[in-house]
């Protein structure tokens, strides 16, 4: 064995989405990647055709990291987070907006959102990313 192996098929449609349809055949998942293992990012969640789908591959007290996959002009709506969040687009392309800024985001490319500030997020192509949220212990 080479040490990769095959992701589990589990997705989860994502709430705040903007016009994406959502699949049926999608189910809430909590089940996170296999320990010791490694995983081609893009083979953990596919682009569905005019969705959004989601998938958690990691959740604790501490944060969560969630695999998103969005069809050309889906996306997030405007919304805010208590705690920073972390955009690495692994494929495609978004167009973000951070406290009415705007930033592109390329396949290899990561960008952090500041806590509380308002940020939304556009697929300019079908587009595979990776979240990471930091919760701030209390």
């Amino acid at each position: 064995m080479n040490g990769t192996a095959e992701p589990q098929p589990e997705r989860v449609a994502a709430e705040g989405t903007t016009g994406g349809k959502m699949s049926d055949d999608t189910k809430p998942s909590t089940a996170e990647i296999d320990a010791s293992t490694a995983f081609a990012l893009t083979s953990l969640i596919e682009v569905a055709p005019g969705a959004v789908v989601s998938r958690t591959i990691a959740k604790s007290k501490g944060g969560t990291i969630t695999m998103f996959a969005f069809d050309t002009g889906e996306g997030l709506s405007e919304h805010s987070a208590p705690f920073d969040a972390f955009v690495q687009v692994v494929d495609g392309r978004l167009s973000l907006k951070i406290g009415g800024e705007p930033v592109v985001a390329e396949a290899g490319t990561i960008v952090r959102m500041p806590a509380d500030v308002p940020h939304a997020l556009h697929a300019d192509a079908p587009t595979r990313m990776l979240l990471v949220m930091l919760r701030e212990p209390r």
